[in-house]
């Protein structure tokens, strides 16, 4: 399997700056400096048909697309480094390995959209991965290869590092624009949207970390081989699937889009822990619905998934075992992300507190078949929120109703939980 975000990674350490430039980084800069405009950058991402690796997977040069090219004043890039979905750790683990992916992909990704000045909003518990790029930032700038006139081009291009306060909000991109601007992380309404009118009112693009690592290779090798990277033709590139849970090998894995959801817990995850058989999984972090055994053969990319009634998200796969309460599973979760709340708006701040009070009844014995249907009801409401995060929210407990009722009701009948002896 051809790696293209861990082609440069050595075994426990982060790779320098000589050995990527030997392995033939910042190559993709320099060729389209010297031969793509950067409607052509643009437009090869576009015909890459890569998609957001942040979560919504949205058509990167599609978004790019948006920003309009003859509005006065200067435009952003922001690189969403705020990874704080439960069982996402990718970007961390790629920055601790390689930064250098990231600042080429970030100065081709400025370049494309005529941007002067880009950021990196990073989490504040990512202190070796900010190191890393402070670093790498330094040494680009020293090569000519970031800063004023690069490569003796006319393009300039700085990049900051910018240490998030640490909310998980802030990973919303309106939210992150106004933590960057210094103001409260509440997210804005859209229209207008970003791209329009985002950071201090310029036009701003927003991309995941993993998203702009991939753009050197795009521009380096074409987007038809990007294409064939994947497992099925409707998908495009690799995507960095990070694992943790009930199983033999919790790591990080680049792994073809597309390869089924049963191979990659039997394959690169080695299977179950001993004697542990498959319960289900969330297959891309903790705001997504759960998939079960009968979905092994689901491919995991962003259309397959969602026809299978979940979202590929982070591409975080959190696996449980037959020993796993999924009521108690969904209430963890739920507290996280009623804590999480901005408290903007009401069904977040007010519809959150309240699931979590609803599960906690179920789980502790209390419960009752009426707050079933009060559950569904909210898994319903809950989309009218103002942003995603409480829509979010409600992924596990829209897979526990849809897939786990019967132990939802187990736990009424017993007034217990059953899986406490």
């Amino acid at each position: 399997m051809e790696q293209v975000l861990f082609r440069h990674n050595k075994p426990g350490r982060c790779v320098s700056f000589d050995e990527y430039r030997s392995e033939a980084g910042f190559t993709a800069l320099q060729k389209a400096l010297k031969e793509l405009s950067p409607n052509d950058v643009q437009q090869l991402v576009i015909d890459s048909n890569l998609r957001g690796r942040g979560g919504a997977g949205f058509p990167t040069g599609k978004k790019w697309s948006f920003v309009p090219r003859d509005l006065p004043g200067p435009r952003w890039l922001i690189c969403n480094c705020d990874e704080m979905e439960p069982g996402t750790y990718k970007d961390r683990v790629l920055l601790e390995a390689n930064p250098y992916s990231l600042v080429e992909g970030m100065v081709l990704a400025a370049y494309a959209l005529e941007v002067r000045h880009a950021f990196i909003f990073i989490r504040r518990g990512y202190e070796i991965a900010a190191a890393n790029l402070r670093r790498a930032i330094g040494e680009a700038n020293e090569a000519g290869l970031l800063g004023e006139n690069i490569l003796g081009s006319p393009f300039c291009c700085d990049i900051d590092v910018h240490v998030s306060a640490g909310r998980y909000i802030c990973g919303e991109e309106t939210a992150l624009m106004n933590a960057l601007e210094g103001k409260r992380a509440n997210p804005r309404s859209k229209p207008p949207f970003p791209a329009v009118k985002g950071l201090w009112g310029g036009p701003t693009v927003v991309n995941n970390v993993e998203t702009l690592a991939n753009i050197p290779a795009i521009v380096a090798n074409g987007s038809e081989w990007f294409k064939g990277l994947a497992r099925i033709p409707e998908a495009a590139g690799t995507k960095l699937f990070c694992v943790s849970g009930h199983v033999q090998n919790t790591a990080c894995f680049e792994l073809p889009l597309g390869m089924p959801l049963g191979e990659i817990v039997d394959g690169p995850c080695g299977g179950m822990l001993p004697g542990k058989r498959f319960k289900a999984c969330m297959p891309g972090g903790a705001s997504t619905p759960y998939l079960t055994s009968e979905h092994f053969g689901v491919p995991l990319d962003f259309d397959a998934v969602a026809k299978a009634g979940s979202r590929l998200g982070t591409g975080g796969i959190v696996v449980f075992d037959e020993n796993t309460c999924m009521v108690a599973a969904t209430l963890n979760l739920t507290k996280f992300y009623a804590r999480e709340s901005c408290g903007w708006c009401t069904p977040c701040r007010e519809g959150l507190p309240y699931v979590q009070w609803l599960l906690t009844e179920i789980e502790e014995g209390r419960g009752s078949t009426e707050q079933i249907e009060i559950l569904r009801e909210h898994v319903k409401y809950l989309n009218y929120a103002f942003c995603a995060l409480a829509p979010g929210a409600m992924g596990p407990v829209d897979g526990l109703l849809r897939h786990f009722e019967n132990e939802i009701r187990e736990h009424i009948i017993k007034k217990k939980c059953p899986f406490n002896n």
